[in-house]
């Protein structure tokens, strides 16, 4: 089996010198497999043991679910507060919440899932006292309001005038594999808007559930799709614009 380090997209968000400083993880690399729901069942099985240990007060499922999750934990604290250091201080208070709560955890959602409202309500809590962060609540309507992709690349009769360039030869290894390229990425990532930075740094980096980020942003499914495909039209586009001019 082929793996990717999931460091690498700690080096995308934050970093490659404050990736270091990270627990470094292994996952399986994604790809179409017809083992998946069998993977997805073996997962949810070592969550439910690593949960049993955090109940039981295992200093060694604690570890394991530090090693895991903290990471990832930090990269979504980012959304809402000001630097990597406040990242930290958010996560690390969300670990001591973990141990006050784990107690009432019933499995309703993934426990990364769980791990990440945790995160995600400290980090806003966080991030509104340091006015870094500013909650929006935003209608299907008013999401749908902006273009998703520029209008000016279309013909009169809706056809395309600019289509999107080729990139036949630029996989994303490839593109992770170059230090000009992950600063683009992280640069992109960054200058995102709050609203789509969130719902693409949970599902696309992240993998959370939809459902689990509807229910912890409150936003409806369509609403979630809207500002997702922004997010990645908006992250296509700055790849495009520096590939052209490269």
């Amino acid at each position: 089996m082929s793996y990717a380090m999931t460091v690498t997209m700690d080096e995308v968000y934050l970093g490659a010198e404050a990736a270091a400083s990270l627990p470094r993880t292994r996952k399986p690399a994604r790809r179409q497999s017809s083992k998946a729901n069998a993977a997805s069942t073996g997962a949810g099985q070592n969550d439910s043991r690593l949960v049993a240990g955090l109940q039981a007060g295992d200093e060694t499922a604690f570890n394991t679910a530090v090693d895991r999750y903290h990471g990832a934990l930090v990269r979504v604290a980012m959304n809402y507060v000001a630097d990597l250091s406040v990242a930290e201080e958010v996560v690390q208070e969300a670990w001591l919440g973990v141990l006050e709560g784990i107690g009432g955890f019933e499995g309703r959602s993934s426990l990364k899932s769980w791990l990440f409202s945790i995160v995600i309500h400290k980090a806003k809590d966080r991030g509104v006292r340091e006015k870094r962060y500013i909650s929006m609540t935003m209608s299907d309507t008013e999401d749908a309001d902006e273009s998703a992709v520029d209008p000016s690349r279309f013909r009169a009769s809706g056809e395309w005038g600019l289509p999107p360039q080729q990139w036949d030869e630029i996989t994303p290894e490839r593109l992770l594999s170059s230090k000009e390229h992950l600063a683009l990425l992280q640069r992109a990532i960054e200058e995102l808007p709050d609203n789509l930075r969130e719902v693409l740094v949970l599902r696309d980096i992240e993998e959370m559930d939809s459902k689990d980020i509807c229910a912890q942003l409150k936003i409806t499914e369509s609403n979630l799709y809207v500002r997702l495909h922004r997010a990645r039209e908006r992250m296509r586009a700055a790849l495009e614009s520096h590939l052209q001019g490269a």
